[in-house]
């Protein structure tokens, strides 16, 4: 019997390439957080580069004494390609490979390789393939020299790679395509966003940067199952669940992707339908890991991420997660909540102080009323349990005496 080949795929090995354009920026940060990223992609950093410019060089992003450096650092370190830390055009993608004999990546194709292989749901797969798509639209003769050299590995993920032969009228018609689909996900997200305000249940969106451990916090409120990993974007899809609250009161939760700096444009624009559930949520609960030194910027960039998706005037919770893993009792602010909680989603800790603080906003979003009903209106009791919060019931001679709490929409129903 013929003996067993067993194929295993071999690690990429990558060059990290940034730019610095001035004394006081994140760079070497956000460095660390593409590190992170190409791990999370399967690919091992065996090298850094970053340049001091004014600017990015707008044909070949680093200069070319840089160049001859990274072309150094290749040979020395056998890495398999580079991966700068911006969004490259297709003239510098073109002139690095040309200068670097390499596969040259960007911040841009490694989020999206990772999403290609996160997206379960037909939503998420739409989305993955039509932001691959438009990133690679202008790109594709860069792109085809780059997936020919080394035979497929990171950036070459997901339905996006079987296009790359593709004409650009076959993949402007495919976009066109998926679009329309799109839409259509769109317009079912929509439907059931207005049953949902039909019904009077309450929406709260958990958002956060990426592996700040909202999908931890939805497992231990919810029994979600959704998946846990201590790495970038571990889940794509979002989650809805119910939560029944101490007060017996119902929400429905919601998860949404990890937001992360130099978020993509593509994704914004193909993820839109699903980043907006925070725009229409009743509450917004921001989940920060405050483990994480860059604590202070993930916020900002959390923030900034919610203003381009026009999230205003919502009530914030914000939950300082994986309190877990800090020593001592660092001073941790968020100026822009409305209320803050400590929490630790893998221990469970603080998680009901948590839910009583999403009780308390609910309840000043609603009408306290404080009624004898006739018997014979026993039924308008039964809407405030089902829309609001029953906190008293008693029977008595002449009817039956509530308390409770209802949204604006029930209380001149139930007056």
């Amino acid at each position: 019997m013929a003996e067993m080949i067993e194929l295993k795929e071999i690690q990429e090995k990558v060059i990290l390439v940034g730019v610095s354009t001035s004394d006081n920026d994140d760079t070497q940060k956000s460095l660390d957080e593409l590190e992170e990223l190409a791990a999370t992609a399967g690919a091992v950093t065996v090298g850094r580069v970053v340049q001091n410019l004014d600017q990015i060089h707008p044909t070949t992003y680093v200069g070319k004494g840089k160049l001859e450096e990274i072309k150094d650092l290749l040979w020395e370190t056998e890495a398999t390609g580079i991966i700068c830390d911006d969004e490259l055009s297709p003239i510098q993608l073109g002139n690095m490979e040309d200068a670097l004999n390499t596969k040259v990546m960007d911040r841009t194709l490694i989020i999206l390789d990772i999403f290609a292989g996160r997206a379960s749901t037909n939503e998420g797969k739409i989305q993955v393939e039509l932001a691959q798509l438009k990133y690679r639209q202008s790109r594709l003769t860069g792109l085809g020299k780059s997936l020919s050299r080394l035979g497929g590995g990171i950036g070459t993920r997901g339905p996006g790679e079987k296009k790359l032969e593709m004409d650009r009228r076959l993949i402007k018609n495919r976009i066109a395509q998926l679009n329309r689909e799109l839409k259509d996900v769109k317009r079912h997200r929509e439907v059931t966003r207005e049953q949902r305000n039909k019904n009077k249940v309450p929406v709260i969106a958990i958002v956060g940067y990426t592996n700040a451990g909202k999908s931890t916090l939805l497992n231990h409120l919810t029994g979600a199952g959704v998946l846990e990993e201590d790495k970038l974007f571990a889940t794509l899809d979002p989650t809805t669940r119910n939560l029944k609250l101490p007060s017996k009161q119902e929400v429905l939760i919601t998860d949404t992707v990890g937001f992360i700096r130099k978020l993509p444009h593509h994704l914004i624009e193909a993820f839109r339908s699903t980043l907006e559930e925070a725009k229409y949520a009743d509450i917004i609960l921001h989940v920060v890991d405050a483990s994480n030194p860059q604590v202070d910027e993930q916020m900002y960039i959390v923030y900034e991420t919610l203003a381009n998706l026009e999230v205003k005037n919502k009530p914030i919770i914000t939950a300082f997660n994986k309190q877990d893993k800090l020593e001592g009792q660092p001073i941790l602010r968020d100026f822009k909540a409305d209320h803050i909680v400590k929490i630790s989603a893998k221990t469970g800790a603080g998680l009901d102080e948590l839910q009583q603080v999403i009780e308390d906003v609910l309840r000043e979003q609603k009408i306290l009323i404080e009624k004898l009903y006739p018997y014979a209106d026993a039924g308008k009791i039964q809407l405030i349990r089902k829309y609001g919060e029953l906190l008293e019931e008693s029977y008595q001679e002449d009817g039956i005496f509530a308390r409770g709490y209802v949204p604006v929409e029930i209380y001149e129903r139930v007056k």
